[in-house]
């Protein structure tokens, strides 16, 4: 079982003479950096000028700095860029502003886990991952509670590495949910399949699959689009809420035994090893490699795959029918 730390398990006194500086404040670095000041953090923001991201940082009262500056003054350096930029920034302005004595800090692994970060021995490196994007992180600290959240150590050059990740933490009120220990491969190479074999990468596929089925088979696809793609939500919503044998249990008995009799008929044996496969491709870094390359190379089958994707049945029909929603707005 894995270990898990909560409130009594954590010290926010360890951050009372530390800055911390946040680089990148889009929706996980604004939610994550509004609770750390909260929670009496003294933080400081790096943004890209003339973004709505800098304007959003100055409107909640704080003022952007460069990221040079930022990796200067912060003892923990908590970097939210997105996964491609990271060992960019790293270099430029993290590197060279890196001492004994301060702590590097990632909500996902990625760039330490494939070495696209490699940070010198003298400083501690960890993770601390919330489950749940940044403005639900904020949501539930401003109701005084919290988002479970994964920890990790890489390097404990202080002694003291997950304690100072422990109180971070705390400071967005995670340790009031639980907070699971991992380790940078952990969460990398389960994140990274999840996305692609199931949230993602699964689920659009089926849905897209489900809608052609019947639109070939002479459906209105207006009909398709709410039978494969619409009512996903409330199937999700009950799942997250009372788990699959919850969901079963609440929606009609003919879908329960559809479900039961059905459904591996559609992740069948295959489906199972192809899944296997691309866990094997992300735990050789085989994925990681395709993705460093793409964006070197200005991602030529990432845009074209994402215009095959726009161009398809379902996202027409899609967008006029959730002009007939105005709660979806």
């Amino acid at each position: 079982m894995a270990k898990i730390y909560y409130d009594q398990d954590a010290d926010l006194g360890l951050l009372k003479d530390k800055t911390i500086a946040i680089i990148g404040y889009g929706i996980q670095g604004r939610g994550q950096a509004l609770c750390l000041r909260d929670s009496g953090c003294k933080v400081v923001i790096s943004e890209l000028e003339n973004t709505p991201n800098y304007e959003q940082a100055k409107k909640d009262g704080f003022i952007p700095i460069s990221a040079p500056e930022a990796a200067k003054a912060g003892d923990i350096i908590q970097i939210l860029t997105q996964d491609h930029a990271q060992a960019k920034v790293y270099k430029e302005a993290i590197k060279p502003n890196l001492r004994k004595g301060k702590a590097l800090c990632f909500s996902h692994g990625f760039n330490i886990h494939f070495k696209q970060i490699k940070p010198p021995a003298k400083v501690d490196v960890f993770m601390i991952a919330p489950k749940g994007p940044g403005a639900l992180v904020r949501k539930m600290y401003e109701e005084g509670k919290g988002v479970p959240c994964l920890v990790a150590i890489f390097q404990n050059a202080s002694g003291e590495a997950l304690k100072i990740a422990l109180a971070y933490a705390k400071a967005l009120g995670a340790t009031k949910a639980g907070v699971i220990e991992t380790t940078f491969k952990e969460e990398t190479e389960t994140d990274l399949f999840g996305e692609q074999a199931v949230l993602c990468g699964g689920v659009t596929e089926l849905i897209k699959a489900g809608f052609d089925t019947l639109v070939g088979a002479g459906y209105q696809p207006e009909i398709a689009y709410f039978e494969v793609l619409h009512e996903l939500k409330l199937i999700t919503d009950l799942i997250q809420e009372t788990g699959i044998s919850g969901m079963r249990r609440k929606v009609s008995n003919t879908a329960c035994y559809g479900d039961l009799s059905r459904g591996k008929r559609i992740i069948t044996e295959k489906t199972r090893k192809e899944m296997a496969k691309i866990l094997k491709e992300i735990q050789k870094g085989k994925f990681a490699r395709e993705w460093i390359k793409e964006n070197e190379a200005l991602r030529p089958n990432f845009n074209r795959l994402l215009k095959e994707g726009d161009e398809h049945q379902i996202e027409q029909v899609g967008k006029d029918l959730r002009e007939m929603m105005p709660w979806m707005k």
